[in-house]
């Protein structure tokens, strides 16, 4: 359970061709220190974002970069991605947006962004490998990482040391832990998994090592039954099964009480919930403590994030000034230092290789018993997302699918194995039916 990521996802019809997501990918050295753009000239580049702390950022670059002013446009509201699709047809599209992965795959199919992988393979060292496969769906960059969120372990430190259970180091011992709390108060769950939010599924196939897209050739190969995607379903199976997880709804204002009175005593979470935590567990707060996300394999262990991304829209005249403002404002230390305060309430968390300058100020010190090293356990996890993962280009659609058919693996309506299979083949036929070539895995 990934507590509070409920997604609300359009199904973008997908109509480019594949060659749009397979174009060669440049390659560069990058620098920390700051690039200078191609084009002469001083130019305005329009900028819609709905993070916080974010204008206040474009203020201090437009001071110290008169050359490259940035017009920033609040683009608050559910209707965020559908009013960036309008703007790019009718020709009247920001430079920049902020944009998640899977939004920003489904741009790319479409062909409403611009493809900027000459002059963004500069950045490309100062980011993580994950986070630039975010921006690069099938090889070809089309925006600037923006921030990460990767998945470690919260726990009642306090009602585990009560039930005789231990921090699980792998999915099997959560599952083992959940049963062993389960048999002492049949009432208590190690876990959540609201009914409207499959993000578990995606966070442990991740994990797992798992592929569910990838470009191969001149086609995408889709696998939701591979061996590593079917041992990720067999845990969340169990956890529905052996009924060791609530079901609390992420919509509903109650939702933190179920952690917050000790009825769900654990949770994978991230850096951007921190303050939520904080803010609203009253009762049982400095009883939680850190770890790290259970793995599949010790040996080889993985965690999953999200990513925020600055994405360079169809038209942009100077793709070359906007990857530059965006590679600032996001790997800067001027930048992330004011980002990442939590003052700036961006709930940002870096996307770069080194992300420990930026970990301490995040943590709330009231909200954990310091009986862990917490800025270890998000440094570390930073540095364990699996950098296999790939968002296709109907990422989006499919996740809006998988909605569909998740509140019935709960409801032990459909098992989560046939519920694969099932997203496996739609996802296959809905590509090919959109002239981008897919097959399924084996």
């Amino acid at each position: 359970m990934t507590t509070y990521r409920a997604r609300t996802l359009n199904a973008a019809a997908v109509t480019a061709s594949l060659c749009v997501l397979l174009a060669a990918c440049s390659s560069g050295d990058g620098t920390n220190a700051e690039s200078r753009p191609s084009t002469e000239g001083k130019v305005t580049l329009e900028f819609w974002s709905w993070t916080e702390g974010i204008e206040a950022q474009t203020k201090v670059w437009n001071k110290e970069h008169p050359e490259t002013q940035i017009k920033f446009v609040n683009a608050a509201g559910d209707t965020a991605y559908q009013k960036l699709r309008a703007a790019v047809t009718s020709g009247n599209a920001p430079c920049l947006s902020k944009m998640d992965g899977m939004n920003l795959a489904g741009f790319a199919a479409d062909g409403l962004l611009t493809d900027i992988s000459k002059t963004a393979a500069q950045y490309k060292t100062r980011y993580t490998a994950p986070a630039w496969n975010a921006v690069s769906p099938g090889g070809t960059t089309f925006g600037i990482p923006m921030g990460s969120s990767p998945l470690f372990t919260a726990y009642r430190a306090d009602l585990f040391k009560k039930y005789g259970i231990e921090a699980p180091k792998t999915w099997d011992d959560l599952i083992a832990a959940g049963n062993k709390a389960k048999q002492q108060n049949k009432d208590v769950k190690i876990f959540n998994m609201a009914g409207e939010d499959p993000s578990t599924l995606v966070d442990l196939s991740w994990q797992a090592g798992a592929q569910w897209y990838k470009a191969d050739g001149d086609h995408w190969t889709i696998s939701f039954t591979s061996p590593e995607a079917l041992k990720a379903g067999d845990i969340v199976q169990q956890l529905v099964d052996d009924g060791l997880a609530s079901n609390a709804s992420y919509s509903d204002p109650g939702v933190f009480k179920t952690w917050d009175l000790g009825k769900t005593i654990a949770m994978t979470t991230s850096t951007w919930q921190l303050p939520i935590y904080d803010t609203n567990f009253p009762k049982s707060k400095g009883k939680w403590q850190l770890a790290d996300a259970p793995v599949f394999d010790t040996a080889q262990p993985r965690t999953s994030s999200n990513f925020d991304t600055t994405a360079v829209l169809k038209g942009c005249k100077y793709p070359d000034r906007a990857a530059q403002f965006a590679a600032w404002l996001s790997s800067s230390k001027e930048s992330l230092t004011a980002l990442t305060d939590p003052a700036s309430k961006s709930g940002l968390f870096p996307a770069v290789e080194d992300v420990s300058p930026y970990v301490d100020k995040i943590i709330p010190t009231e909200m954990f018993n310091k009986e862990s090293d917490s800025a270890a356990v998000i440094t570390t996890a930073a540095s364990r997302v699996g950098d296999q993962w790939q968002y296709g280009p109907n990422y989006a659609a499919m996740y809006s699918e998988m909605q569909k058919q998740w509140g019935k693996v709960i409801k032990r309506e459909l098992t989560v194995k046939d519920m694969l299979t099932g997203l496996q083949k739609w996802t296959v036929d809905d590509l090919n039916s959109k002239d981008i070539k897919a097959v399924a895995g084996s």
